[in-house]
């Protein structure tokens, strides 16, 4: 017989570090209204983003959670993806931590083959925060 868990539906990170101090994290599975929610901010600004404009998939390390903050044609396109631990919940919140990627993605008008080097660089953010369960 399976045990059940209790999984959570709301996360909130922030960033470890005098690098990523700025940092905040908010992503809910669901919300009131039937659509995931992911907030990110750091000293540049804050982006929201609701339903399809968050993407999930679901690999061998756990669920990678995408979004992207920054689109300049024929220069480069910024992606955040956080990594979102399978965690079990008892009674409470639970504290853990994680980490996001930053990843610039290198473009022009005339196709990846005009890019010198890497077409993608990487920037990783520690986090530690919270993983809760909240009924809408």
């Amino acid at each position: 017989m399976a045990i059940p868990t209790n999984e959570p539906n709301q996360f909130d990170l922030r960033g470890v570090g005098s690098k990523d101090k700025d940092v905040h994290i908010t992503y809910s599975t669901s919300s009131i209204a039937g659509k995931p929610l992911f907030n990110y901010t750091d000293s540049k600004g804050t982006h929201n983003f609701m339903g399809s404009q968050i993407r999930t998939q679901e690999t061998e390390i756990d669920i990678m959670v995408t979004v992207t903050l920054e689109v300049i044609p024929d220069l480069h396109t910024i992606t955040l993806t956080l990594i979102v631990p399978d965690i079990n919940l008892e009674d409470c919140a639970v504290q853990f931590k994680t980490i996001a990627i930053l990843t610039t993605h290198k473009n022009t008008i005339g196709g990846p083959c005009l890019v010198k080097g890497a077409l993608q660089t990487y920037e990783v953010i520690e986090l530690q925060g919270t993983a809760d369960s909240v009924v809408f």
